[in-house]
């Protein structure tokens, strides 16, 4: 992959663009060794079963990013792949690996920097220090290839049965460990223990790797506030944590950036002051919403479809969809949440002077109007078709977070049948990834010639993990919105 660095681009400007390429990791052995004790530690809601979600769903995801990105890699190739007992175009370890440099593995580059040797010395010291190994494991993994060492960073596993420290399972939501904002990447700052391996591995990556040598000056970081390890408490309100799900490039100069329960104030506060006196960004709007274990991150209520549609969970919308004022308690069940989102939108050199919005869809609407000129009516696909039980049930499920491959063609999961309703009702058409795929082998659909479509992915596995496409992806490149 190295060889062609010299070609590789970073760049996002908005979540719609056509997508060129992005970060991925697939699911490693690490996912399979959750227990249920552990299970919420690592910030896992169920334990999965790893062979279902790699062949039976991850994969297909893999081979839908390819098609895409980089079809080379994959057209004609579809069956020979699908009957490899090993797996070997999936394994980053194996010579047959797929190695695109546009649907790229997490775990491969980590590989490539630690060819390194002063770079490998350092990442098993740091690495080690996090984690309270012994100076003798220290040793023994400095004698590691690079490629058993980058699946032990990752999977805690030195081999099947031999676990030295805790998986990182949440490494599958690359969202979360960096975003591209133009040709700057925010490296970001996980709110749990259980993530802070990523953060340095990230680190690593992104300052060492020969993809990102050109734009060392453009990775951003976010520092911690003055004195906060003098603060009462290991997770104190002085902490500074932000994570990818809670940011959004929706245009080239605005950024939506969530105040959640992973994502705190005072790294709000810093990532503003860092993207304007860089130049980064002219506006940033910070959206509050309820910091609660199932909104999580500002993704997982609402993600961008077109310049002109947006999904979106009605609960957090201007108004409660329950009642219809013809009964005596509609108007106690209609009454307006005391913990709807804040809006509020900085401008640069402007800052002591915030505009507010008065609801989620106010604020998307001026985006798609006001940033990205649209000259249509800005719609809403609500989660569950505004249908109750299933606005909060498929919520749950990440009906609300889905992944743009361009415009108009996003992917979500099957199970959300009522969303997808919903899409239908808008004209959407719906198909099953392996029908997709077999229509692009036979050459009957491209992903060139594809517009207004969800695509459905299996999701018996991978929604238990709690995260959709979106959080599966960190965009590196996006072509430019047209006009």
């Amino acid at each position: 992959m190295t060889k062609d660095s010299k070609d590789f681009k970073v760049n996002v400007s908005s979540e719609i663009g056509n997508l060129r390429c992005l970060l991925i990791h697939s699911p490693d052995s690490g996912l399979g060794k959750v227990v249920p004790s552990k299970a919420q530690d690592w910030l896992f809601e169920d334990i999965v079963h790893l062979d279902t979600i790699r062949k039976k769903e991850y994969d297909y995801y893999l081979k839908l990013l390819l098609y895409f990105l980089d079809p080379e890699k994959v057209k004609g190739k579809t069956t020979e792949i699908d009957s490899d007992k090993t797996r070997s175009f999936y394994k980053p370890a194996h010579p047959n690996f797929h190695a695109s440099n546009k649907v790229i593995e997490l775990q491969f580059i980590l590989a490539e920097v630690l060819n390194n040797v002063s770079l490998k010395k350092e990442m098993v010291a740091a690495v080690c220090a996090i984690e309270g190994c012994t100076y003798h494991l220290q040793n023994k993994l400095n004698e590691m290839s690079p490629s058993d060492l980058a699946n032990i960073f990752i999977s805690g596993s030195i081999n099947q049965d031999e676990m030295i420290f805790a998986p990182i399972p949440n490494l599958i939501f690359t969202r979360d460990i960096g975003i591209t904002i133009n040709q700057h990447i925010l490296i970001n700052k996980p709110a749990k223990k259980a993530r802070s391996r990523e953060t340095l591995l990230a680190k690593y990556i992104f300052f060492n790797h020969p993809l990102f040598a050109n734009y060392k000056e453009n990775i951003i970081e976010i520092p911690d506030s003055l004195q906060h390890f003098l603060r009462p408490g290991e997770e104190n309100e002085q902490k500074s944590t932000l994570e990818g799900g809670d940011v959004m490039v929706v245009s080239e100069n605005h950024l939506i950036i969530g105040f959640s329960e992973r994502t705190s104030a005072n790294a709000i506060s810093d990532t503003i002051k860092i993207l304007f006196e860089k130049d980064v960004v002219d506006k940033v709007s910070v959206v509050k919403i309820p910091h609660k274990r199932d909104f999580m991150h500002i993704d997982t209520v609402f993600t961008q479809v077109k310049r002109n549609m947006w999904v979106i969970l009605h609960a957090i919308g201007k108004q409660d969809i329950r009642g219809d004022g013809s009964e005596p308690i509609d108007h106690l069940i209609n009454e307006e949440p005391k913990d709807k989102p804040e809006i509020t939108q900085f401008l640069k050199g402007e800052i002591s002077n915030p505009k507010k919005f008065n609801s989620i869809e106010a604020l998307l609407d001026d985006i798609s109007k006001n940033d990205l000129k649209s000259d249509q009516k800005t719609e809403f696909i609500y989660s569950g078709n505004e249908e109750f039980p299933y606005d909060s049930r498929e919520q749950w499920t990440d009906s609300c977070n889905l992944l743009a491959l361009k415009e108009g063609v996003v992917l979500g999961y099957d199970r959300n049948d009522y969303t997808i309703k919903g899409f239908k009702a808008k004209g959407f058409k719906v198909i099953g990834v392996k029908e997709l795929l077999k229509q692009f082998e036979s050459g009957k659909l491209s992903p060139e010639t594809l517009e207004n479509t969800f695509i459905t992915m299996p999701s018996a596995e991978l929604s238990r993990a709690r995260g959709g496409f979106h959080c599966m992806s960190m965009p590196i490149f996006r072509d430019e919105l047209d006009g």
